[in-house]
């Protein structure tokens, strides 16, 4: 296979019109240069340069090549350079907000690889479930369940198919029975998320195909995921979580998927700044490094 440096050489053997002083300017020895023409013409089966005592020129085939040679170097440089700016760019401190149970127990490890990956880069991580408001606040960008505020904001996807799901521990099923109809679930205690102060009084559900605002009451509320979670987890009863926040939990078997067959409603998760000139190289590494992940957790689980 011909080396970048082979190339390198007949081009510029060729403007310098001498192999000596093409050799000299890439510093290589002269027997070093004529040794890789040599190579080359043997690989490529064609003369590359017509010689003679004072002078060389590219041969009739060398003259073929050479903007081929040339433009290929141009890409390579081009795309040396691309690499090389994003990874001068993956410096300074990014302002992140994170969901609250998301973030510590799916993000923060996958946010710890890529900060190790890139040594210059600073992070510091705002977790809650309340969303910011990114023009009032110094956040660089927020990690969002729902649909975002396309007027206002700028969305990268990162979990397009996400959903909320109904979840409980083996052993409060095991005490009270699945629910086998949406209305069953008005009988369990409902682990409900507040957001906005408000404890909401139904859960969306499709079932056969119909939505329905299912009603559910119980003595358990919060504004934080995590303690829902945690709840539910401890057999106090049935949340209604994003399918990303409990996937390692059903994984393992400490929580139970309840009717799987009742889907939630949509809960997509982006990445949201809220002007485009924000999306710098960092932003758009550290958006195209999570959704590689939660690409590779949903074909994991047979999403």
């Amino acid at each position: 296979m011909t080396r970048i440096a082979d190339l390198e050489l007949l081009v510029r053997a060729a403007e310098l019109g001498s192999l000596t002083a093409a050799a000299r300017a890439l510093d290589w020895s002269p027997a070093a240069a004529s040794a890789a023409v040599k190579r080359m013409e043997a690989e490529w089966g064609v003369p590359l340069f017509v010689r003679s005592t004072r002078s060389l020129r590219p041969s009739a085939e060398g003259e073929r090549l050479l903007p081929h040679v040339r433009q290929a170097l141009q890409a390579l440089q081009q795309g040396r350079d691309a690499a090389q700016a994003q990874h001068q760019a993956l410096q300074g401190e990014l302002q992140l907000a994170l969901p609250s149970d998301l973030g510590r127990h799916v993000l923060l490890p996958w946010l710890e690889e890529f900060q190790q990956r890139h040594p210059r880069l600073a992070l510091r991580l705002h977790l809650a479930d309340l969303n910011s408001d990114l023009l009032r606040t110094p956040i660089d960008l927020a990690i969002r369940y729902g649909a975002p505020d396309a007027a206002t904001q700028v969305a990268l996807p990162l979990a397009s198919d996400n959903r909320r799901v109904l979840v409980a521990a083996p052993a409060y099923l095991a005490q009270h029975s699945s629910p086998t109809t949406p209305q069953d679930l008005g009988a369990r205690e409902a682990l409900r998320f507040m957001l906005g102060g408000e404890v909401p009084p139904a859960w969306p559900l499709q079932v056969d195909g119909q939505w329905l605002q299912v009603q559910v009451q119980g003595r358990r509320s919060a504004n934080d995921g995590e303690v829902v979670k945690r709840w539910a987890l401890d057999g106090l009863g049935i949340a209604y979580k994003s399918w990303l926040d409990v996937a390692a939990e059903l994984a393992a078997g400490r929580l139970v998927h309840v009717n799987p067959h009742w889907l939630g409603e949509p809960s997509p998760l982006a990445l949201v700044v809220p002007a485009r000139r924000q999306l710098t190289p960092a932003v758009r590494s550290l958006r195209d490094w999570l959704h590689a992940r939660f690409a590779a957790m949903a074909k994991g689980a047979g999403r």
